[in-house]
């Protein structure tokens, strides 16, 4: 297979500095446990691909939580009631990212099989993996067509293509990205038969997406069990606190309620994300 690759003679002048860098709450040099939080918040944040800053989803906590926490207040006039409300509707739009983010990439990934197909079968025409990946890019719908687009943005502006495709597993979230950078990476430095190397790899994304919808057909009892342990303590706890609102100030007032809740929040808390992180960990790809 003939492909030809742009020297550096040919390559346009770099203006990728010129780029806006991304608003975001960590630092690049910090540590501890609230810059992994502020990391983790980031990186929801640019995965969920909405294009909206953090500061904008940080206001829109505070006035969820102000909002769900006036209402409650109003209707119990209670304020235990009315702190847990408060908490409930702060993590509100946290809530709804990860269910945004969570969408996408499976709509990546179900893209990325026949994005592969269509970008090795553009290889065979003798085009360069630049012209090729500029033409998958056009070719394919959102979500993974924008960011495709970025990147062939991103090297008209003169970035190489290991450059500007290197983000692109941290902008989606998803591992199998890796693997194609790496690809295409690899290809560009040492060369190859790059429309070999995209069959296989179309073929292996196939298959472990058959095996992750086997595996989620097989469990879907088991999660669906798990997330009704994790949901049904605080849905009792808000049926009682409804019912009678001063349920929660009675229970509180008493040292062996206020023990038992204590002790039994915080087991719910580590049940919960234990669950979590196993749920996360099966459906990682």
């Amino acid at each position: 297979m003939a492909s030809s690759t742009i020297t550096n003679a040919d390559r346009p002048v770099d203006f990728s500095s010129i780029l806006k860098p991304r608003e975001e709450f960590a630092q690049p040099q910090a540590s501890g446990s609230g810059e992994r939080l502020n990391r983790w918040f980031d990186q929801l944040m640019l995965q969920s691909g909405l294009g909206i800053s953090p500061g904008i989803v940080l206001m829109l906590c505070l006035l969820g939580g102000i909002t769900v926490g006036g209402l409650i207040f109003v209707l119990q006039e209670n304020f235990l009631t009315t702190a847990l409300a408060a908490v409930v509707g702060f993590l509100l739009p946290v809530f709804f990212l990860m269910y945004v983010r969570s969408s996408r990439q499976n709509q990546i990934l179900g893209q990325l099989p026949a994005m592969l197909e269509e970008l090795a079968r553009a290889a065979t025409t003798g085009r360069s993996v630049e012209q090729c990946l500029q033409l998958v890019a056009a070719d394919t719908p959102s979500p993974l067509g924008e960011e495709l687009q970025l990147c062939v943005r991103r090297m008209q502006m003169g970035m190489p293509m290991r450059d500007a495709v290197a983000d692109l597993p941290d902008r989606t979230g998803l591992m199998t990205l890796r693997l194609f950078c790496m690809t295409l990476g690899v290809h560009q430095q040492t060369g190859g038969d790059l429309v070999w190397v995209l069959e296989q790899l179309s073929k292996t994304i196939r298959d472990r997406l058959q095996y992750l919808g086997r595996l989620r057909a097989m469990t879907a009892a088991s999660r669906a069990t798990a997330l009704l342990m994790v949901v049904l303590p605080p849905g009792v706890l808000v049926f009682f606190t409804l019912r009678d609102p001063e349920y929660f100030s009675k229970l509180m007032g008493s040292s062996w309620g206020r023990n038992g809740t204590i002790i039994a929040f915080t087991l719910t808390m580590i049940g919960t994300i234990w669950v979590l992180r196993i749920l996360r960990d099966s459906q990682r790809t």
